[in-house]
This record gives structure tokens, sequence and C-alpha cells, in this order.
């Protein structure tokens, strides 16, 4: 007995629709922006977040992620914008803890500890789909259509491949969390960076005040640019003049010490440059950097 026809050059599988093309000309809508109400992560992504856009924000434990995150949930909530936190690290009562620490525990966003994919997505869909939600983090999310462990690359991949669907249908807005490993790179496959819209680093030292987050991704604005934060008692505090910051204990007499005019993105940066100079007895004098 003959089979019927295979479809979709024998392939197996059912045949395609006969997909529209569109012409390179013609107007095209300005991309709207949903401003966070922090400046210095509105200039990172180009104006704010784009509705439909899947951001992913990697850095080292304890750098302040999650503090960023919660305050931009609680800010964009009081805008009367829709707002749902995930979590699959912490419970909801370090959450609650938290927000009260940096008095935000009066913004009416939603906050849930889950990690089973097809849950979230159920929840998400299950009412109108809100302008941001916020997965902290990427590794701990799974679903049952992949026979792996959590934190795998291909639970990691599904995972993403979901939520960045579920954006693009209901043009929600999605920040997700990655971690990061030792060499500094998102933990998990690559191939979470090439999908998704825009990619920041946070970059700093767990030990001091100041925090830097670069884009080095951006399908929406421009690339290369930074963010200056410094963590305080209230969450991070943005700083508007990274040059003001870098000069403040300068002394203008000082020997070896000069300024540096560098340019990060669009942003010009002053730097005070510091040399000093010791006899060595070694044959190969050593140079060291610091900071």
């Amino acid at each position: 007995m003959q089979s019927g026809p295979r479809s979709a050059g024998g392939l197996g599988i059912r045949k395609g629709r006969v997909v529209a093309l569109e012409s390179l000309k013609g107007a095209s809508a300005e991309t709207p922006r949903l401003a966070t109400g922090i400046g210095e992560l509105d200039h990172l992504l180009g104006g704010g977040l784009v509705p439909g856009s899947a951001i992913l924000v990697g850095g080292e434990p304890g750098i302040g992620k999650s503090t960023l995150l919660l305050q931009v949930a609680a800010l964009l909530a009081r805008q009367g914008k829709s707002v749902v936190y995930f979590t699959g690290e912490e419970a909801t009562a370090q959450i609650r803890l938290r927000a009260k620490r940096l008095a935000l525990e009066d913004a009416p966003a939603g906050i849930a500890a889950e990690t089973n994919l097809a849950d979230i997505l159920t929840t998400l869909s299950s009412s109108t789909p809100p302008d941001l939600v916020i997965v902290d983090s990427i590794q701990t999310l799974w679903t049952e259509a992949i026979e792996s462990a959590p934190g795998t690359v291909s639970q990691v991949r599904a995972s993403t491949q979901g939520l960045i669907h579920f954006a693009k249908q209901t043009n929600s807005a999605i920040i997700i969390v990655g971690h990061v490993t030792k060499d500094g790179q998102i933990a998990g496959p690559k191939v979470v960076e090439h999908i998704v819209d825009t990619v920041l680093y946070f970059e700093g030292d767990t030990g001091r005040h100041y925090r830097v987050m670069r884009a080095v991704k951006n399908r929406f604005g421009p690339v290369d640019e930074i963010g200056v934060f410094e963590m305080g008692e209230r969450g991070l505090v943005e700083v508007s003049n990274p040059s003001e910051l870098f000069l403040g204990n300068r002394e203008g007499s000082s020997p070896g010490s000069a300024v540096f005019a560098g340019i990060e993105g669009t942003r010009p940066v002053l730097v005070d440059v510091q040399a000093l100079v010791a006899p060595s007895s070694l044959g190969t004098p050593r140079r060291a950097v610091v900071g």
C-alpha cells in the first residue's frame, strides 16, 4: 500500500502555509518605550523597555541583579503597569523582606515562587498579559518536555524559547536573570544570548559599593553603553555623573597622576590614572595594575 505524499520537501511534517512577503519600502512605527524610572537603566536600554522584547541580565552572585529588578518591578507597578516577578531561587517571604528593606512593599506587583515553565506560562495566560515579566533565574526553570535536570543546556534553551514566544505573542516585556560562570560568561548555552533582544552584564566587586552595568547587545538601541550604580541601604542608586565619582578625591598637585578622557558608548568618562615607580632588584621589572 502506497502512503500519501510527504509534504514540506519530504520531511514528513505538515504542509506549511504561504507566507506573505513585504517590501523594504514603507513607513514603520517608532518603537514604543516603557520607562523604568531608573535613568541609568533606561539609558542602557536606549530609552526604556520595548514591549515584546526579551532582556537577559547577567552578573556574579550578590552583585545586585535581584535588587535592581525588584526596584524596577516596584517602580513600574507604582506607575500603574502590571508586573509579575517569578523567583526560582528564593521564597516569596524573602522577596517581601527585601522589598520591606528597600521601602517597596506598597508597590502592587505580583510575586510567585515557581520553576515549572508550563505553570508560569499558564499563570501569565490566565488573565490580561502583564506589561513586564521578571524571571529569576533562567537556570532554575524546567519543562516536562525535556528529560534533563534544570540548568542543563536543553532545559535552559527550551525555557528561554518558551518565554520569548510568550513575549512576542502578547507584547509583554520579559527580563531574564542568568548566572555567570567563573569565566564571566552567562552560564548555560551561548544560544540564550543569541535569541534574546538585549544582553546586560553587571560588573563590579561585591566588596565595594559601586556597580557598572554594560550593554553588550541591544536590538533596539546602541551597544557598549554603561550605567553606573551605587549600592546603598535602599538598593541601587544611579550615578548620573561617573566622572565626578572617579575624580572626586583627586588632588591636582599629586605627581604621577593624570586624567584620561575615554568614551564608553556615547558617554565621555574622565578617569584618574595614577602611576607609582619604585626601584626593582629583578632582571625584568614587574608592572602591576589595580582597578
